[in-house]
């Protein structure tokens, strides 16, 4: 358990789930074998064994109690957007006008149903959702903001932010 304030914090917030001490469980091993596997979830288990520097049998020992633990949620391809005709991308910060859980419901299940949509996160701040929108191009986004985004009732308010370049993208 985590000492003082901050533990009783979590414990009240969620007693079943001790995230902080999770990840003070996990040691240099554990977390060098998740930076490998973020980087190459291919890799085979004799060259991950060889990049951390634990013999094959330890090292997937570890991996499977990482899988077990749910530390490590899945595995995904990562797609190059290009080839797949996605030529646009940007972040909708989304303000609705009502600030219930019904209108926030309703926001997302239509979310839920748009292609465009890749990433839909409710956050905190000014606006209620931060989305992350793919189209093929600027005629394909306008139609997505004007014939979905626009036709959402209780949406109030659309940013665009437009992406013109990623330096860094860690998202699996």
């Amino acid at each position: 358990m985590v000492p003082g304030a901050l533990g009783n914090f979590l414990a009240f917030v969620d007693p079943s789930a001790d995230i902080a001490q999770q990840m003070t469980d996990l040691d240099d091993f554990d977390r060098r074998i998740l930076r490998e596997l973020t980087r190459d979830g291919r890799v085979t288990n004799t060259e991950l064994a060889a990049r951390i520097g634990l013999s094959p049998s330890a090292c997937l020992r570890r991996v499977q109690d990482l899988e077990r633990s749910g530390v490590i949620l899945g595995y995904r391809a990562v797609l190059d957007p290009a080839k797949l005709g996605v030529g646009f991308v940007a972040y909708v910060a989304v303000g609705l006008s009502l600030h219930t859980k019904a209108a926030q419901q309703a926001f997302e299940q239509v979310v839920a149903g748009a292609r465009e949509v890749r990433e839909c996160h409710n956050i905190t701040g000014t606006v209620e959702y931060l989305l992350r929108v793919e189209a093929a191009d600027l005629a394909a986004y306008k139609h997505f903001h004007t014939d979905v985004l626009g036709m959402v009732p209780g949406v109030a308010s659309l940013t665009t932010y437009v992406v013109i370049e990623s330096s860094k993208d860690e998202r699996g």
